[in-house]
């Protein structure tokens, strides 16, 4: 858990002992590129830091998958639209490659949200990250052109190697036929 230990450490100055009891509240999992950690209808409970890896938010079936969010290794995430109304998601969460994920269940986090004030700061900091990060990707969508969109990417993303084609382009909201051309006249 080191790596969890390191990241909230990046975020709150907090007293050591008080890390230890919340770090215990913790459990690990290691997925199968492909295998599912939430499926559409289910209703979100945990949250989620990926240790190593990376994970697609995304709907639709078979063909028409659109994927709507992609997580990658040392952020923490859930499906907060699913979590904080405690309603079914509209999301399946899908590891792109083996992941290792360091997560907590909502009951727990509550609980630690009550009994340690400076827990509820590190949840405060890493919601309003998260929340600037989808921003950015909405103003991205509006003034960048998919070329400059697919650039950004690739600059803030060590995975775009593992990910198929087809997901990086329904990421960027583009056919994968227009995402080959962009890459072809970039190299």
């Amino acid at each position: 858990m080191k790596e969890l230990s390191d990241f909230v450490q990046s975020r709150i100055a907090i007293n050591p002992a008080d890390l230890e009891v919340i770090l215990s509240r913790f459990k690990e999992k290691t997925l199968k590129k492909g295998q599912l950690i939430l499926k559409r209808g289910q209703i979100a409970n945990r949250y989620f830091y990926i240790k190593s890896g990376g994970l697609r938010f995304f709907y639709g079936e078979f063909d028409e998958q659109l994927t709507a969010w992609i997580v990658f290794q040392d952020e923490f995430f859930t499906e907060i639209s699913s979590l904080s109304t405690q309603t079914p998601t509209r999301f399946n969460i899908e590891a792109i490659e083996e992941t290792q994920l360091i997560y907590i269940a909502k009951s727990d986090m509550d609980e630690l949200y009550k009994q340690f004030p400076l827990w509820q700061e590190f949840g405060r900091i890493t919601w309003e990250a998260m929340a600037v990060r989808k921003i950015d990707k909405i103003i991205s969508f509006q003034t960048l052109s998919a070329e400059e969109r697919y650039l950004d990417f690739l600059a803030n993303s060590e995975l775009v190697k593992r990910i198929p084609v087809k997901q990086i382009a329904s990421y960027l909201g583009i056919t994968p036929n227009a995402l080959s051309r962009i890459r072809k006249n970039i190299r």
